[in-house]
């Protein structure tokens, strides 16, 4: 089975009985050669897989690994490569059938017989690897030696960045002063030496920047491998044995992917090492790679403000991206389980952990990070603690959950609707829906709602985390006498298009070249020429709004409000010099119309300042793919021409675009049956 993501919109009309449809994808081979060396993990190896083939460019494409390199991978070795498709921009990666899978079967207390159907099936269909086969065609082949890898994290702010743990001091040093933007935090020269006194819990310690206030091993693929986890969890050993301890100002958790993690840290008493260091269990859930980490100490929340402080997290999610992992986090690094606990007992990113001690014993003695870091034997040992009739037990009864089941329901045709409700209200997407399509109208007049770089991603749309009581969500919550303790976040409010679409563009982080100056949810509001939320800004302007952007459009999770956020907000059109597959899936999900400037040109070569207003002559018998000019008219009286692509990229698309989206196609596709058969 080859499964891969597609959007929340898509995933909405296949419920409703609506196919899928997709152009046929190219496929770029990696050949992978050699093997990894001591010290090295697999996140360390996927963490080099992201960086390369965003170079190379794989949006939209499959990716296939093989090679003799392959051959000494696991199977959770490979899911985590697998696991970070969207984060190097494929449809999906994927790893053809061996005896790795089969081992991995076995492990997870599959039946002999069953091991070999899958065997034998696999091997009659052709689908099952063969080192010494003729090797298959691919679109492009790459070549990757896995013992050139080094261990390293990836960041400050996309999983693509990756950086040589060697070089993560002078990497973090330089980034503080480097230009604002994905690898630099745009300080002063004067700004370097800014720091805080911090009182909390009778201690007093000075924070400063590139200090750690997050670390954790949080939920995702790499959480279920069991190599590093028990690496981690053997470096927690290591370090408590000799004394070691968190540094106070670092918020710890530990959130596996599987309850079987679990039960191997308690069969090997691992469990206790690492609750002894604070990477307590806190769930088995998304957690601080989505934002879910909870607030910093109000002390050490102060401190940062206070100080204009870049403080820094390490997590062994999938993701970084700007404010995502916490409104005040600016330097958010993607590293492996047993480097999340090494960066905690460091306490800091201005450190090199391959010279220089991590800490000190008990007795005075230095420690530094080699002394703690497990061998390859002694994580084969931890891993024989691993047993089939562990996942058999857990999973004997996964679907059975007496709290949920608990909940009281009433059966009932339509959803009961609560105008009270504050989590689930009655969305506006269907509005006076007409039992036809009207005709395909061109776009006129529209101002720019805001004016973005590249890399902007689906957590700068529509983000996931808590939101503040002085923006538009959070006073919307005010108003109908929501506590600001009982806000919980824009995740679990998704339900409520009233705080979503006031949310969307709200990231503490966007940075609108409409509102130069300011970082967060800012517009200009055309009707006034007055800087205000991106909410207001769209709410006063009374014709379409349209964005402008550059490349990598809408990368990161396949969030549907990033899509239906702009679209309440009455944006017509996305001009970008690129998109990512799903969120441009979603918009022409929701009816808005993603447009992209030809080869070589953007919204900055062509000078648009995001003041004009804009003609977009899309007519009903638009064509996928097909060419467009665009007007851009000045307040100065001059315009200009440019010619952008269409991007409805099958017929079906320019269908669901003519109906004003996905979902209306199919309701209005569901009453034309309900008509006939009636």
């Amino acid at each position: 089975v080859l499964g891969w993501g597609v959007g929340g919109i898509e995933a909405e009309a296949v419920m409703l009985g609506q196919p899928i449809y997709m152009l046929s994808p190219d496929v770029v081979g990696v050949r992978l050669t050699g093997s990894l060396n001591d010290g090295v993990t697999a996140t360390d190896m996927t963490l080099r897989i992201v960086e390369m083939l965003r170079e190379h460019g794989v949006v939209g494409k499959f990716v296939e690994f093989f090679g003799q390199g392959m051959a000494a991978l696991s199977l959770a070795d490979r899911a985590t490569i697998a696991n970070m498709a969207p984060e190097y921009g494929a449809t999906c990666g994927f790893f053809p059938v061996d005896e790795r899978t089969i081992e991995y079967l076995r492990l997870t207390g599959r039946e002999e017989e069953a091991l070999a159907g899958v065997e034998a099936f696999s091997k009659a269909q052709g689908l099952w690897y063969n080192a010494s086969d003729a090797e298959k065609t691919y679109t492009d082949v790459l070549e990757l030696d896995l013992g050139t890898i080094l261990p390293a994290l990836a960041g400050p702010k996309r999983p693509q960045d990756r950086v040589d743990l060697k070089d993560m001091k002078s990497h973090f040093v330089e980034s503080l002063t480097n230009e604002l933007g994905f690898e630099g935090h745009g300080l002063d020269e004067s700004e370097l030496n800014n720091g805080a006194i911090v009182e909390r819990d009778g201690e007093i310690y000075d924070l400063n920047h590139g200090d750690v206030v997050i670390a954790a091993i949080t939920s995702c693929t790499n959480t279920s491998n069991p190599d590093v986890m028990l690496a981690a969890g053997l470096l927690a050993r290591k370090a408590r044995t000799l004394g070691l301890e968190v540094k106070p100002w670092v918020r710890t958790s530990l959130a596996p992917g599987s309850r079987v993690v679990t039960e191997y840290y308690e069969a090997t008493g691992l469990q206790d090492d690492l609750n002894a260091l604070g990477f307590n269990v806190v769930g088995y859930g998304c957690t601080t790679c989505i934002g879910n980490s909870g607030p910093l100490p109000e002390e050490v929340d102060a401190a940062i403000d206070e100080a204009n402080l870049v403080v820094g997290s390490v997590l062994s999610g999938n993701r970084n991206f700007e404010g995502r992992v916490h409104g005040k986090v600016k330097a958010s690094y993607l590293a492996s389980p047993p480097l999340v606990v090494a960066y905690a007992l460091a306490g800091t990113l201005e450190i090199d952990l391959t010279t220089e001690p991590i800490g000190h014993a008990a007795d005075g003695s230095p420690v530094m990070l080699s002394d703690l870091w497990p061998s390859t034997a002694e994580i084969e040992e931890a891993r024989s603690a691993i047993t089939p009739e562990m996942f058999k037990q857990r999973y004997a009864d996964a679907m059975n959950e007496p709290r949920w089941d608990s909940i009281p329901s009433e059966p009932s045709p339509l959803y009961p609707w609560q105008e009270e409700s504050t989590y689930i209200r009655l969305p506006t997407f269907f509005q006076d829906l007409s039992p036809e399509a009207d005709p395909i109208q061109g776009i006129h007049d529209a101002k720019v709602l805001l004016k973005l770089g590249d890399s902007i991603t689906t957590d700068h749309i529509s983000p996931a985390g808590s939101f503040p009581t002085s923006g538009p969500a959070g006073k919307w919550l005010l108003e109908r006498n929501v506590e600001k303790g009982d806000f919980n976040s824009f995740g679990s409010r998704r339900g409520n298009h009233e705080i979503m679409m006031r949310g969307t563009f709200a990231n503490v982080r966007i940075r609108n070249q409409l509102a130069p100056g300011t970082e967060g949810g800012y517009a200009l509001d055309h009707s006034t020429g007055e800087i205000t939320t991106v909410y207001e800004a769209a709410m006063n302007n009374p014709g379409p709004m349209v964005v402008l952007a550059g490349s990598q459009y809408g990368t990161g999770s396949s969030r549907d409000w990033a899509a239906k956020g702009t679209y309440l907000l009455g944006v017509k059109a996305v001009l970008a010099t690129s998109f990512e597959r799903i969120h441009r899936s979603n918009l022409v999900g929701m009816g808005v119309l993603p447009l992209t400037f030809k080869e070589g040109e953007s919204h900055e070569s062509l000078e648009l300042d995001g003041t004009e207003s804009f003609t977009i002559p899309v007519t009903n018998d638009v064509q996928p793919l097909q060419d467009l000019t665009v007007t851009a008219s000045h307040p100065n009286g001059s315009s200009k021409t440019f010619t952008v692509s269409v991007r409805l990229d099958t017929p079906v698309e320019v269908e669901y675009y003519r109906n004003g989206g996905i979902l209306h196609t199919v309701l209005r596709q569901l009453a034309t049956s309900t008509e006939s058969i009636s």
